[in-house]
């Protein structure tokens, strides 16, 4: 039985579904492959991290995480620019820790 995936993986996964008796069929995505394919993993995993329970969200965020610190890579990037880039953010915008959820704005015609 062919189950289709295409999509990108760990570079692990390929050797797990070997010794689960499974045979991969892969190929090595070029540089703008790889960065399109990162791109939508980071969606697929964001949206797993949604839908995770409370107990599964720390692994779903890990996830999110790895494939977050690659597509930093990929983009010639540091992680610790873009944590200072977070940070900076952070500083200028705020973060989330008042919970706030903007409704709506009234726009006030002059």
């Amino acid at each position: 039985m062919r189950l289709d995936y295409h999509k990108l993986v760990r570079d692990g996964i390929p050797r797990i579904i070997e010794a689960d008796g499974g045979q991969p069929v892969t190929h090595v995505l070029d540089q703008a492959g790889y960065l399109a394919a990162l791109r939508a993993k980071l969606i697929e995993e964001a949206e797993e991290a949604r839908a995770a329970s409370d107990r599964q969200l720390r692994s779903e965020l890990a996830d999110v995480l790895e494939v977050l610190r690659a597509l930093a890579a990929a983009y010639g990037m540091s992680w610790e620019d873009v944590v200072a880039e977070a940070a900076r953010k952070r500083d200028e915008r705020g973060g989330f820790d008042e919970r706030i959820f903007l409704e709506y704005v009234e726009q006030i015609s002059v």
